[in-house]
């Protein structure tokens, strides 16, 4: 099977015959006024370099095929001429100032997020995408939502293989949307072709980009830096909904998100039991942790360290170092600080699995009082 694949310049590669898709090999136009512009400019400066190329290659194998030696030619000996010096000289100058004039009019509107009507601040982390509404009391991850089965060939891939995400950003219809974009760790690049949206997120600074989407429907993009061994892994899905739609999924997770944060404090004074722990543990292990530190425990030498029969996992004095590295992350290391992406819940049970599977059997089980105590520094 043949499949669509978004590269690094925005050009469409290969298309799938199964989805009746005609092969491109141009940038796409994009579903954005500014985009549209992107993909004009990009047309017409191609057409100048094209009209200029048979120009000069015309006349080059003109020269060469009359002026050939077989026919008697005899090269001719001139010296410099002014005029033509000053001819070749101003009309390049003349194509450069033309195309200057509508590269810069587009690069101006693109590099203008003033009086926008919703701003969303983009951070990456390796390797997922955290949307935060300003002033919406919304936030949450987008990590990637194919499975690692599919990765491993252990089952079909689905038609968006590496393009889809748990939590896709949902943005409404007809409105100008700011993004503030930053990182966590590494540079990575949030990259999102039918909006000519591509900003690199830079750890400790804040690039700015914006989009107005006209039509409605699922955008796909994705992280386009190299930033680290699961770059690929990084998807981008874009859920553009009519205003009245928009509102009433925003309605929806604003509610579900303050009706979460309920049921932690709730939680705290309760105490799961340890097959609980463990099979929502493995769950949250496998989706967040395996990654780094293999499905096995045993990490990955000289990158990320094992948890299986070893470390901090196995010390029972060293419990609560080991969950301050799950909440707090550890510094000058690639262990992220996971407290602001699970909930304790999760972050009980991923702990109390860490401290149990693998032969580890320290039969020990973390609850989320003993996580809240290591979030707010007890």
């Amino acid at each position: 099977m043949i499949r669509k694949l978004i590269g690094s310049s925005g050009l469409i590669v290969f298309s799938s015959p199964l989805v009746g898709e005609t092969m491109q090999l141009n940038m796409t136009p994009g579903v954005t006024a500014i985009s549209q512009d992107v993909f004009g400019l990009h047309m017409t400066i191609l057409y100048i370099c094209i009209a200029i190329g048979v120009v000069v290659f015309g006349a080059m194998f003109w020269s060469i095929f009359h002026h050939r030696k077989s026919k008697g030619a005899v090269a001719a000996s001139f010296h410099e001429s002014t005029k033509v010096e000053i001819i070749w000289t101003l009309i390049p100058f003349l194509i450069l100032i033309a195309m200057a004039i509508p590269a810069t009019k587009t690069l101006l509107a693109m590099e203008d997020p003033s009086k926008s009507d919703l701003t969303i601040q983009v951070t990456g982390s390796q390797w997922k995408w955290h949307y935060r509404y300003f002033d919406q009391e919304v936030e949450f991850y987008s990590h990637l939502a194919t499975s690692a089965a599919q990765i491993d060939n252990q089952r079909p891939k689905r038609a968006n293989y590496l393009l889809e995400v748990d939590y896709p950003l949902v943005v409404p219809i007809g409105k100008k949307i700011r993004f503030l974009i930053t990182s966590q760790d590494v540079i990575h690049s949030w990259w999102v072709p039918a909006f000519a949206v591509k900003k690199d997120a830079n750890p400790g600074f804040i690039n700015e980009a914006w989009t107005r989407i006209d039509k409605p429907g699922i955008y796909r993009g994705q992280c386009a830096e190299l930033c680290g061994k699961d770059h690929g892994f990084m998807p981008i899905v874009v859920i553009a909904k009519p205003q009245a739609e928009y509102d009433q999924w925003l309605q929806q997770t604003q509610a579900s998100q303050r009706q979460a944060r309920e049921q932690e404090q709730q939680l705290l004074a309760m105490t799961m039991p340890m097959d609980e722990l463990m099979t929502l543990g493995e769950k949250t292990y496998n989706n967040r942790c395996a990654m780094c530190h293999q499905t096995n425990g045993k990490g990955i030498p000289g990158a990320f360290p094992a948890l299986a029969a070893e470390g901090v996992s196995i010390d029972p004095q060293r419990r609560n170092e080991h969950i301050k590295i799950v909440v707090h992350g550890n510094t000058g290391t690639a262990m992220q600080a996971f407290g602001p992406q699970l909930s304790l819940k999760e972050l009980a049970a991923v702990i109390t699995y860490e401290r149990n599977a693998w032969g580890n059997n320290t039969g020990e089980t973390v609850q989320a009082a003993d996580v809240a105590a290591i979030k707010n520094g007890q």
